[in-house]
């Protein structure tokens, strides 16, 4: 597979349009890949770095994942796509299942760290956990607590990843 170095200036605005209806963050230990759909992140510049923030409740899998590997790719689709990938990875656990190999995903060897991009969603960000944070619901607004915050969903964790590689995988 070849890989296109891209610009990450200059396809923000597609990344944060996709997140709507869901892109994928994919984390590795060991030998098991793991992908989950996300619909919340922040693409920007903090402390002079490209950066990704995504946003992990703490009961996901995939938060213990990334509490181990502590590197992570962002994957977005670029044209058409199976929208099941979305679904499989979005409702399933990679504790109690390959979410890689249900959702017929294809990991692509990385430039920089330990975690693979994905053929299917080629648009691909490498990025190395730079900073953690636990949000606390306690200081979050009655609307926003109300919407998106019950005793059963539990809060995020915010990882901060610095874009270390940025790509279009193509064949």
């Amino acid at each position: 597979m070849k890989k296109r170095k891209i610009d990450i200036r200059n396809c923000a605005g597609d990344i944060i349009k996709a997140l709507r209806p869901g892109i994928l963050i994919t984390t590795k230990v060991g030998d098991k890949v793991n992908s989950m759909t996300i619909g919340w992140g922040t693409l920007g510049i903090i402390w002079e770095r490209p950066m990704f923030v995504a946003y992990v409740r703490q009961q996901r899998h995939t938060r213990e994942m990334l509490d181990m590997c502590r590197e992570f790719t962002i994957n977005v689709p670029i044209g058409e796509f199976r929208r099941n990938i979305l679904g499989i990875c979005g409702s399933k656990s990679g504790r109690d299942m390959d979410k890689i190999e249900a959702a017929g995903l294809t990991p692509v060897e990385p430039e920089v760290i330990s975690v693979p991009g994905l053929k299917e969603f080629p648009l691909t960000l490498e990025c190395r956990v730079v900073y953690r944070q636990e949000q606390e619901s306690a200081q979050f607004n009655d609307e926003i607590t109300r919407q998106f915050y019950t005793m059963e969903t539990g809060d995020h964790i915010c990882y901060y990843g610095e874009i270390v590689a940025a790509y279009v995988i193509e064949d």
